[in-house]
This record gives C-alpha cells, structure tokens and sequence, in this order.
C-alpha cells in the first residue's frame, strides 16, 4: 500500500500594525510547520508571491477604505487564496468580505483569535474547493 499523498504545504503571509501580533503568530506559525512571512505594511497585501497559499489579516489598525481597496485587489488578482480576516469590527470591511462568485470567500474570525484556531481555519479551507 502506498502512504497518503501529503496534504499541500501551507506559505503564509501575516500583515499585522502589532508587532506582538506579527511575532506572535509567525513564532507560532514557525513552530507549527507552516512557513510564514510578516508585514506591517499593507500594501504589501497587493505584491503576495505567488508561493503564499493564505493571507492572514489584522485590518482593525489600518485605514479602512485602504483595507477594502486592497483586500478587493488582492480577490481579484489572486481569487485562489485563503484570505483570513481577524478584526472586532467586520462590518467596516464588509464591501471587501461580500460573496463574491470570481474569488474565494474570506474567513471572519472576531478578535482575539488565537494561534491554533487561525492555522485550524488555514488547514481546513486550504483543502476545499475553490471557484
């Protein structure tokens, strides 16, 4: 019998304002397996090399309409990837968060979010079906 095919590794890019935040979730990223960059720029969100299979986001510190030109770029110019939103107010970002039938949806998670349960969201919709 041969083993299971192993699951698609996952390449992460963290954009935290929050150095603890940015520390803190690529060091537990890091120790998990899951090989992760940080920036605490937001444009950086538009120039994800193509490697990255997720983006995690903490957009609460960012302008917000800057937020939602950036997070509606990168669905466009990249409608495979796993976005994952950690914010204690979505409905500011909602324009960027809406179904959209050309990209995948992004995940919500209200903050704080641990670790674990940020890499448990990658791992289960990193392996769905995408559009």
């Amino acid at each position: 019998m041969s083993p299971p095919p192993h699951p698609r590794p996952h390449y992460v890019t963290v954009i935290a304002e929050n150095r603890e935040t940015i520390d803190g979730l690529h060091g537990y990223l890091q120790n998990a397996g899951v090989a992760s960059r940080t920036s605490r720029a937001l444009q950086d969100a538009t120039a994800v090399p193509p490697a990255i299979t997720a983006v995690v986001l903490f957009p609460d510190e960012f302008d917000v309409a800057q937020v939602v030109k950036r997070v509606s770029s990168l669905r466009a110019t990249r409608p495979q990837l796993l976005i994952v939103v950690v914010t204690s107010t979505p409905q500011r970002f909602r324009p960027a968060l809406d179904a959209d039938p050309n990209s995948r949806l992004p995940i919500v998670l209200p903050k704080p979010a641990f670790g674990w349960t940020i890499l448990d969201a990658i791992r289960v919709q990193a392996t769905s079906a995408v559009p």
